[in-house]
């Protein structure tokens, strides 16, 4: 009897993709094609049409980037990914590359090695295509290729290659996201942006990150998850503002508003043909969020300055009265959804079997019970013992853990209100409390100190985010422990929940931090095969009191915006100084006054029970 073959028609497919790409490679000229996990506007998350990197290899992962010769095929992803990637190229032809290996090549290095003798008798040409590389990413990826004697080459060959099956662009409506919640009309922001212009001596700016264009002219939509951003682009002129968007999301009500706004409406695909022709002779661009076609459609026309961050970043990290007022808002509703989920977690869920995916469920259930929610902030991180560890780790139905026995739960969540966007992580022990062990109530009252010693800072106006980070770090740091992710992200309102340009990390960022900046406090341990411990609140910076005895700078501090309830069991008291128990105390004195009003009278006898006084 002869062998017996099983055809994976999906693997067939990415072969049959590459052969088909590979064609048109030689068509072109083009030895390496570079397609990287990316989209034209710089997201977080990003539309289904743009997983240019998942179509062409079948990985499903959120960080990756192929490259394509004649006869190679490899991709690049760092080390969250080994294991799902390992699994998904199988029998597809393609080379996993560890990024995260210190013996890893860079794609640049690696294309060079490979071309090293070819390139001696012919130039060799890599193709990208520039929508999908931002204007600083091309050029240093340009200038990386030139080293190794390489040439670059904008070109977009998967347009033509994946032309069956596409998801379209989202065609969901945008609409108006009304000044009540914005606090700010677009008259006045578009105003600003112009001063910012003229400041930089450019008379336009071309806008291409979604966040940005949503803030500025007050529009939201749901063409990405979890972040209310609808896909276009708009450029900004002295004399006028144009929305690049396909007019099937524009109804007949929301144009006369825009209109009225006097903001002009054109095809999406236009802006392209708009900047071949732009009258502006200076043009400001982000370097970061605006990508490299829309530079390069500029460069035919005008001058480009290049800047980063663009002055609307810095505009919209500065949250107004009203969106601070709506963060408190949404943090009061987000609150009653988490009380509502660990009492429940406490009283009633392992009466029936639970998974990391069902506990995520539930609270999303208790959340979309909220006035004005509308979405989660980010996909929930339920992380149970050993899977908490994993910083970044997504529970998938397969293969999540099921909640038995005794352990820790980490649980990395947020939602999206019109009035704001929340994110809050909590370390929960789930079980008998005489289990707790000692080694991981030390490690969690660590990063507690850590997080404390953060929320209680004060600084004088300028203040970079990593002249801050060791306050969360000292700690740990005494104790030879670490943690490799960013202490403080900023956060968006009612918009993307990771914002720049300022931020708490390690890392030196030049930007300030600014009054009304809204940053994550979120210092963590991670044991490798036992368990996770992450702690985070959202704080909003303000001006500080300071005494009589004070050199004259202005002073900030920072006002702690979530409201949730520590796990008081894993505190080891004998670690915490007198001054810390105070803070938990008042923190937890402060939670009930706001969320008691809000909950039936068991769920307010769970509350005080929870923030009773240590």
């Amino acid at each position: 009897m002869g062998a017996v073959f099983y055809i994976n028609i999906n693997l067939m497919t990415i072969i049959e993709r590459l052969s088909v790409l590979r064609n048109l490679m030689k068509e072109h000229g083009i030895d390496a094609y570079i397609i990287p996990g990316t989209d034209p506007h710089a997201s977080e998350y990003m539309a289904p049409h743009w997983a240019e990197m998942s179509w062409i290899t079948g990985f499903k992962g959120e960080s990756g980037t192929a490259v394509i010769t004649m006869d190679k095929a490899l991709l690049w992803t760092d080390s969250r990914y080994y294991l799902q990637a390992g699994e998904e190229l199988k029998g597809s032809s393609y080379e996993l590359m560890r990024e995260s290996d210190v013996d890893c090549p860079s794609i640049s290095k690696w294309i060079g090695n490979y071309y090293a003798q070819d390139s001696i008798n012919r130039p060799i040409v890599v193709g990208v295509n520039p929508e999908m590389y931002s204007i600083n990413a091309y050029k240093a990826l340009r200038d990386e290729l030139a080293d190794s004697g390489l040439r670059i080459q904008s070109i977009d060959l998967i347009r033509s290659v994946w032309t069956e099956n596409r998801p379209d662009i989202p065609m969901n409506p945008l609409y108006i996201y009304e000044d009540q919640y914005a606090g700010e009309s677009v008259a006045p922001k578009l105003k600003r942006v112009r001063e910012a212009l003229q400041e930089n001596r450019c008379d336009a700016a071309v806008i291409a990150e979604l966040d940005e264009i949503g803030w500025l002219l007050n529009v939201r939509g749901t063409d990405v998850d979890y972040t209310p951003c609808v896909i276009a682009y708009c450029v900004v002129e002295m004399s006028k503002c144009t929305l690049f968007i396909d007019s099937r999301k524009v109804t007949a009500s929301v144009r006369e508003q825009l209109c009225a706004m006097s903001i002009d409406l054109q095809p999406y695909e236009d802006v392209f043909a708009y900047l071949r022709s732009i009258s502006a002779k200076n043009v400001l661009m982000d370097g970061n969020r605006v990508n490299e076609a829309l530079y390069e459609c500029v460069m035919l026309q005008s001058q480009c300055k290049v800047v980063s961050p663009s002055p609307i970043q810095v505009m919209m990290s500065i949250k107004n009265v009203v969106e601070l007022a709506g963060e408190r808002k949404a943090m009061r509703e987000d609150a009653v959804a988490l009380t509502r989920f660990f009492k429940w977690l406490d009283e009633e869920a392992l009466l029936t079997p639970q998974t990391e995916i069902t506990l995520a469920e539930q609270l999303h259930a208790y959340r979309k019970m909220g006035t004005n929610f509308t979405d989660e902030s980010f996909g929930t991180i339920a992380g149970w013992n050993a899977n908490g560890a994993i910083v970044h780790y997504a529970a998938q139905p397969d293969t999540c853990a099921k909640i038995s026995g005794n352990g820790v739960l980490l649980l990395d969540s947020g939602g999206q209100y019109l009035d704001g966007t929340t994110d809050i992580t909590r370390t929960y022990w789930v079980g008998d409390e005489k289990a707790i062990d000692e080694n991981l109530k030390h490690d969690y009252t660590l990063v507690l100190k850590g997080h404390i010693a953060l929320a209680k800072a004060r600084f004088p106006k300028g203040t970079r985010g990593n002249q801050l980070d060791v306050l969360a770090h000292q700690f740990m740091w005494f104790e030879g422990i670490t943690y490799g992710h960013g202490t403080g992200h900023g956060v968006g309102h009612f918009m993307g929940c990771h914002e720049g340009p300022a931020n708490i990390r390690t890392d030196n960022n030049t930007n300030p931090i600014r009054e009304g900046n809204v940053f994550s406090d979120e210092p963590g341990i991670y044991r490798a095969g036992e368990y996770g411990i992450r702690i985070e609140n959202l704080v909003t910076a303000k001006k500080a009191e300071v005494g009589e005895r004070s050199t004259g700078e202005q002073y900030y501090d920072f006002e702690t915006l979530t409201l949730c309830f520590y796990d008081t069991r894993l505190i080891d008291l004998s670690m915490m100084t007198k001054d810390e128990i105070a803070w938990i105390n008042q923190y937890h004195a402060w939670v009930e006054k706001e969320i008691s009003p809000l909950l039936s009278s068991d769920e307010k006898r769970y509350l005080q029970n929870k923030c009773k006084a240590l």
